[in-house]
């Protein structure tokens, strides 16, 4: 992507998130509270300082926008209510507006369960991914 338009992009994460990413001091507390820290690529507080440093590429093609269950343990853990999980919601919907209309439809749930799989992601799919 060119430097114009992650600029756009970051501006329009900023925008839809309400977030500051400069209050952010990486203290790391959010990702310590984080249920799913580790199955995500970046946690909470890289996604933050990612969105700072402008390095919003990858965040668009990391699966750890999926795995955000969305609990909000890291905004009660953050002692400057900076809200990761307002921005980690941002991007998903940026990622999902450029796909366009493919949405999770309930017929197709079932080949994505595992045993693995705890009751609120899929539950927060259906919020998530549906319009």
């Amino acid at each position: 992507m060119l430097e114009n338009e992650l600029a756009e992009i970051k501006a329009e994460l900023l925008s839809i998130s309400g977030v500051n990413p400069k209050k952010c001091m990486i203290c790391g507390k959010c990702s310590g509270t984080c249920p799913n820290y580790d199955e995500m690529e970046y946690h909470p507080h890289q996604f933050v300082q990612m969105v700072e440093n402008g390095e919003i590429e990858s965040l668009l093609n990391s699966k750890s926008i999926y795995k955000c269950l969305s609990c909000f343990a890291c905004l009660e853990r953050c002692p400057r209510q900076v809200e990761p999980v307002k921005l980690i919601e941002a991007v998903r919907m940026v990622v999902e507006r450029q796909r366009g209309n493919q949405h999770l439809k309930a017929e197709a749930v079932p080949s994505f369960l595992d045993d693995e799989m705890p009751q609120q992601a899929i539950v927060s799919a259906f919020r998530k991914y549906r319009k």
